[in-house]
């Protein structure tokens, strides 16, 4: 084909890639990226899908190649953001340790607030937004003054990352705003 019509077959390429990804077909979204990104390379909607998917599977390297293929003015984009920030939490985490460990400490001393900063850490990075979400929460609850509010900024990433519409974020900013405004 020419390059007339493109732009709308990107388009719908890309709707089948979220429509596979929201069926777990992970392959066929993946294929499908592929395939719009030789059309296209600069699709910044293929490029975040492709990198997500190889990142979820545990292929940081690969994930990072494929990232590193958006166009230098486009590095960062709103498409690449949630990508780049959740490769950033996912490295943090990996960097902290056991979450047994903090477990523990937690288990010993509730207001050991750094173990539950770092378990929080560890949680989101698995997946388990919500708890990750009530540790920080509770770090503010108990002390606004530790580690300079850090516990907050760091919720703050997290929504940032999580996407502002995503169920966890939501839930959390409501029980935020009534932690602050209480």
């Amino acid at each position: 084909g020419g390059k007339r019509g493109g732009a709308p077959q990107i388009a719908d390429a890309l709707a089948a890639a979220a429509e596979a990804r929201t069926a777990r077909d992970v392959q066929t979204a993946a294929d499908i990226y592929d395939a719009i990104l030789e059309q296209a390379p600069e699709t910044l909607e293929a490029i975040a899908g492709l990198g997500e998917i190889l990142f979820d599977a545990g292929d940081t390297e690969g994930a990072e190649a494929v990232l590193a293929r958006a166009p230098e003015d486009k590095k960062d984009a709103p498409a690449l953001a949630a990508l780049h920030a959740k490769m950033t939490l996912a490295a943090e985490a990996a960097a902290l340790g056991n979450p047994a460990e903090f477990e523990r400490r937690l288990a010993a001393n509730p207001a050991d607030h750094q173990a539950r900063f770092d378990l929080a850490m560890i949680q989101n990075a698995r997946g388990d937004r919500n708890a990750a979400a009530d540790n920080l929460l509770a770090i503010v609850k108990a002390d606004r003054s530790w580690n300079d509010d850090g516990a907050r900024a760091q919720l703050l990433k997290l929504f940032e990352a999580w996407g502002m519409t995503d169920e966890a974020t939501l839930a959390a900013r409501r029980k935020l705003s009534s932690l602050l405004f209480s």
